[in-house]
Formats: C-alpha cells, structure tokens, sequence
C-alpha cells in the first residue's frame, strides 16, 4: 500500500492491567472497505476509539492521511475527515432530524451556512431519510435511529467513515437496506471501517476482513480465507462460519432458522 489513508503503527492501550489493544499496527487505503470481527470485549469498539480519537493510546502512532494525528482530539480528527457511528446512537432527541444533521456538518465537518445545508441535505438523501427530515429524534424507531447516527456521520464529508455495529438488531430486509446504503457511500470514494457482528452484512461488502480478539489481530485478508482460518473460526459460536458466508445473502440458513442472522458471534446480540 503506497499512500495509505489510515495507519495504526504499533498502537497499545491498557486500562491497568486489562489490554485492550496490544501493539496493534494495520493500514487501510483510500477507498477501501474493511471488515473487523471478533467476540465481545475483543477490543473493537476501543480500536474505533483510538482511531477517532475518543481513547488516547499508551504506545505507538496514529496517522491520518498522511500526518501524525496522535495527540488530536475527536473534533480535529473529525474536521480531517474520520467520522464514526456508536453502537448506541446518540441523536439530540427534541431535535429533528434535519437540524441533527446540521449540527454534525457543522460541529463535527466544520462547515458554514450553504455548505453545511448541502452536506446535510445530502446525508438525508444518502440514508433515504429526507421523508423524516422535520420529524424530532425522539420519534424515530430502531431502523430510524440507526439511519440517523448513519447520516449525521455523513454530514461531517468523512473521507474515512467508522461504523460501530449499524446492522445489530435489524431485520434481515432492513440489514440488505443498509449493506446498500454503505456500497454507495464508498461507490463516491469514502473509505469504510464497518465493526459487526452480523457477518453476513460485512460480507455482502467488504473486500478485507480482519479479525480481533483479546487486544490482537488474529486474522487480516480476504474475507472467506480469514472466515476459514481455525484461529478466526475459534471466536465464533459453534466453530462453523465457513467461506459460504461470503456470499453475502441475506436468506436463512437451516443452521440459523430463529437467530435472525448467520454468523453472530459468542455474546452477540
């Protein structure tokens, strides 16, 4: 990779003597698409920290097209181009939706008056929210809600867009909505780092998988040959994700029937 957009060079972080992440180093390109698994408190939702900001590492670098963004707060990373999503979308609820969007293009992007309408306007119409626009945050369902914490990270023009878990609790219909969604934000150029434990989702989009458990990298590549790893396999309920996930369909196995979706992981939702 010549010019990568993003890299982690050898990046800890410990809370006393629990790890969280232990001397990490990845890259991701402009433009590319990752995948990032691994069971519940395997450090995925610390590592977006790290990355936008919201954690500080104890060792190593992090660098952001091309500068040194170690010691820059979340605001700073954001107005370079990191935006990200929560697991827990964190909407201002008696705020419509329109004007949480124009908050976050104006906040989060750093832009003023016509640019930041146009950047909102444009997270509406990406997420297919623009039916919603006047209505307040705390109105929305699930799928809504998820949409929104979408959309308001779109408004800030991220070149490099996080996404914590969007698809846990959706539908399979609403989850294909979504997978969507993501193909056409990075179809424009936006790079995607997407942590999930709806393994089907990542797959239906994803080019690279990575797998994290305990603090460290157990898996990096091409998702079916990371999926069949028996390190990556270990991780998963059951030992029985295999490379047909890959495939990337949204229809119900017989292994799954009454799970809602193949491929959750031990501890999932």
């Amino acid at each position: 990779m010549t010019n990568p957009l993003l890299e982690l060079d050898n990046v800890t972080k410990r809370f006393g003597r629990v790890v969280i992440a232990e001397d990490l180093s990845f890259a991701v390109g402009s433009g590319e698409v990752v995948g990032i698994v691994g069971p519940n408190g395997a450090g995925k939702t610390s590592l977006f920290g790290l990355i936008s900001g919201d954690l500080a590492p104890g060792a190593g670098q992090v660098r952001f097209a091309g500068r040194a963004v170690t010691r820059l707060d979340p605001a700073a990373r954001c107005r370079l181009g990191i935006g990200r999503t929560y697991q827990v979308p964190r909407p201002f609820p008696d705020m419509t939706v329109f004007e949480n969007l124009l908050v976050a293009a104006q906040q989060g992007g750093g832009l003023r008056r016509r640019p930041s309408y146009a950047a909102a306007a444009q997270a509406l119409e990406r997420t297919g929210m623009s039916a919603q626009a006047n209505v307040p945050a705390e109105r929305l369902g699930l799928l809504q809600r998820k949409r929104l914490e979408l959309a308001r990270a779109l408004a800030t023009q991220p070149t490099l867009l996080l996404l914590d878990e969007v698809a846990g609790g959706l539908t399979d219909p609403e989850v294909a909505e979504l997978v969507e969604i993501v193909r056409g934000v990075n179809a424009e150029g936006t790079a995607v780092i997407w942590i999930e434990h709806v393994v089907r989702a990542l797959t239906a989009v994803v080019t690279r998988l990575i797998c994290l458990s305990g603090g460290k990298f157990v898996g990096d590549g091409e998702p079916a040959r990371v999926l069949a790893e028996p390190a990556v396999r270990e991780v998963f309920l059951g030992s029985e994700v295999t490379a047909a996930l890959a495939g990337g369909s949204f229809e119900a196995s017989p292994e799954a029937e009454g799970d809602g979706a193949v491929g959750r992981e031990r501890g999932g939702p």
